[in-house]
């Protein structure tokens, strides 16, 4: 092995911290040269130029390169990723994530569903509330994280307001009946006022939604429904590392611009790995009472974005309340819980942790339910 090459095998020891996966995998280390003196030249392309851990990156860069026998010094020149190196980079991050995903009181068989949108104001949090609704009506029962720490309004729009409690150590959401089912829900709107405005930004908001996932007692529900905020920050990027297996809807209007926009959050999913199950519209069309149906946002946004990235057009709500839009919420939980159920595909594997659970539990997981 040449001393290039010892270098860089040198190098895969070498993690990012906050990625927690080797610069060589990510594919951050670039070009490496010797010179006849032992004078070593390494190259490190970055996710940006302002990373606030370059200073923690170079630094164990150069102690790996200086570890190696033959060399003498060395100079780290920093660079910034491309576009494509980038979307490997998320690519190969993704994949350590589903690795390593931390453990969670959540069912193995309980989909997590995450609902996002490429901005505000397109109904993304009315499609979680309904859906919620709808789902547990059919009993179900439903779980629902309000992830969209900022804008959260999920405890007043599902009437699911009061204080978490505490057992074992986990958060408890708060709950009630819904139909036949029950709704459980963790927001931020259980720990602040409606009017409060939180100052959080980068990891004081991943760490709220984490502990929303992994410090909270979900054992009991039979899918777990996110709302996040618009757009494809930190949060969702968190999301996707804590739960690998999630699948996301997106939601947007008709009109074009909204759609857009959608667009942007459909090809953050891909680039980042996430399973996209397909695509909500919202305020579609209402009928007036003279008989014509209005579209006051235009039409087709919503089967452009599902055919911009080849996904189902989930459901198109209308613009109305009433019989209208719970026969159409109705019919999009019954879609929604059909594609969500390929997220965890009963196998052999699966079934016998089930027994196992159930034999140390002291139940017989052959008797009928009650």
């Amino acid at each position: 092995m040449d001393l290039v090459d010892e270098i860089r095998t040198r190098l895969t020891v070498v993690r990012d911290p906050e990625l927690q996966a080797s610069i060589v995998e990510l594919g951050m280390v670039g070009p490496i040269t010797v010179d006849e003196g032992g004078h070593v030249t390494v190259t490190v392309a970055l996710t940006t130029a302002a990373c606030p851990l370059r200073a923690t990156i170079d630094r164990d860069v150069r102690a790996a390169v200086l570890a190696t026998p033959g060399v003498r010094d060395v100079t780290i020149t920093m660079g910034v990723l491309d576009a494509a190196a980038k979307a490997e980079l998320l690519r190969v991050a993704r994949r350590h994530a589903q690795e390593r995903a931390p453990a969670t009181s959540i069912p193995r068989q309980a989909p997590v569903v995450m609902i996002s949108s490429g901005k505000g104001g397109v109904g993304k949090s009315t499609v979680t509330a309904g859906l919620a609704r709808a789902l547990a009506q059919s009993g179900r029962h439903v779980g629902v994280l309000d992830a969209d720490i900022w804008g959260f309004s999920l405890a007043r729009l599902l009437e699911l307001e009061g204080e978490i409690g505490v057992k074992g150590g986990r958060m408890m959401p708060v709950q009630r009946p819904e139909g036949r089912g029950t709704l459980s829900l963790l927001s931020m709107g259980h720990l602040a006022q409606d009017g409060d405005a939180l100052l959080w930004r980068g990891l004081m908001v991943q760490k709220a939604v984490a502990q929303f996932i992994e410090d909270a007692d979900w054992s009991a529900i039979d899918i777990l429904l996110i709302d996040t905020p618009p757009g494809t920050g930190d949060i969702v990027m968190t999301l996707s590392r804590l739960l690998p297996h999630l699948g996301q809807i997106i939601v947007t209007t008709p009109a074009s611009d909204a759609a857009v926009i959608a667009g942007r959050a459909a090809d953050f999913a891909r680039k980042s790995n996430l399973r996209l199950l397909g695509v909500v519209e919202t305020m579609s069309s209402f009928p007036c009472e003279c008989g014509h149906v209005h579209a006051p946002f235009g039409t087709g946004g919503g089967q452009r974005v599902a055919e911009q990235f080849a996904l189902p057009l989930l459901g198109s709500l209308p613009f109305a309340s009433g019989t209208a839009l719970t026969d159409a919420l109705a019919t999009l939980a019954d879609t929604v819980a059909a594609v969500a159920a390929d997220l965890v595909p009963v196998g052999c594997t699966a079934r016998l942790l089930d027994a196992l659970d159930h034999a140390v539990a002291g139940d017989d997981p052959t008797a009928p339910s009650a």
